[in-house]
C-alpha cells in the first residue's frame, strides 16, 4: 500500500494505492480478527462488484466454502452515485440465509449506504449478520464490524485501478 497524488482537472487528489500483496495481507488480518472475535460465519456474502475479491479471500482465510453475492449498484463513476443503492439481478437466495451466521463483505464503507442496505436485508431474513470491509471512510453511516484500515483518501484497488479494457485506446 502506498499513497500517491493524482491530478484530476485542476485538483490534486491524494490516493491510497492498495497492491495485490497489501490486499492479501489485509484480508488475512480481517480473517484473523473475525476468528479472534469468535464469530464463525456459515456463509460469506460479497457485495458485488467491489466486495467479490475481498469476500473470496476472507472466505478462504476462514475456511468457509459457502459463498454468495448480493448485486448492488450505487456508484456510477468516480464521485457519482444514484439517489439510493439498488439491487440488481441475479438475486441472492435470501430465504436460504435465514437463521444462518452470515458475513457480508465489501471493499469499502464509503458513504455506508450500500453496506447498510445489505445488512438490513439480511437481518430481515433472520440471519445473524456481521460485516467486513477492507477500508472504512470517515463519513460512513454504517461502520463494519471488521475493517482493515480507515482512510479519507480515494482508494485505487488492484482490481479496478486500470478500469475496463473496453476503455483502453485501441491504437
Amino acid at each position: 500500500m502506498s499513497v500517491t497524488q493524482t491530478d484530476i482537472g485542476s485538483t490534486a487528489v491524494e490516493r491510497e494505492v492498495l497492491t495485490w500483496e497489501g490486499f492479501g495481507d489485509a484480508c488475512r488480518r480481517i480473517a484473523r480478527d473475525i476468528v479472534a472475535d469468535g464469530f464463525a460465519p456459515e456463509v460469506v456474502v460479497a457485495i458485488a462488484r467491489g466486495g467479490l475479491l475481498p469476500a473470496g479471500a476472507i472466505a478462504y482465510g476462514l475456511g468457509v466454502k459457502n459463498c454468495g453475492a448480493l448485486n448492488v449498484e450505487f456508484y456510477t463513476g468516480i464521485g457519482t452515485v444514484l439517489d439510493a443503492p439498488e439491487l440488481l439481478p441475479p438475486e441472492l437466495d435470501m430465504a436460504y440465509l435465514g437463521g444462518r451466521r452470515v458475513l457480508i463483505v465489501d471493499d469499502v464503507a464509503d458513504s455506508g449506504r450500500t453496506l447498510d442496505l445489505a445488512v438490513r436485508l439480511l437481518r430481515e431474513q433472520g440471519a445473524e449478520v456481521r460485516s467486513a470491509t477492507v477500508y472504512t471512510k470517515p463519513g460512513t453511516i454504517a461502520t463494519p464490524d471488521y475493517a482493515w484500515k480507515d482512510t479519507a483518501r480515494w482508494i485505487d484497488f488492484p482490481w479496478s485501478a486500470q478500469g475496463s479494457v473496453l476503455d483502453e485506446d485501441a491504437s
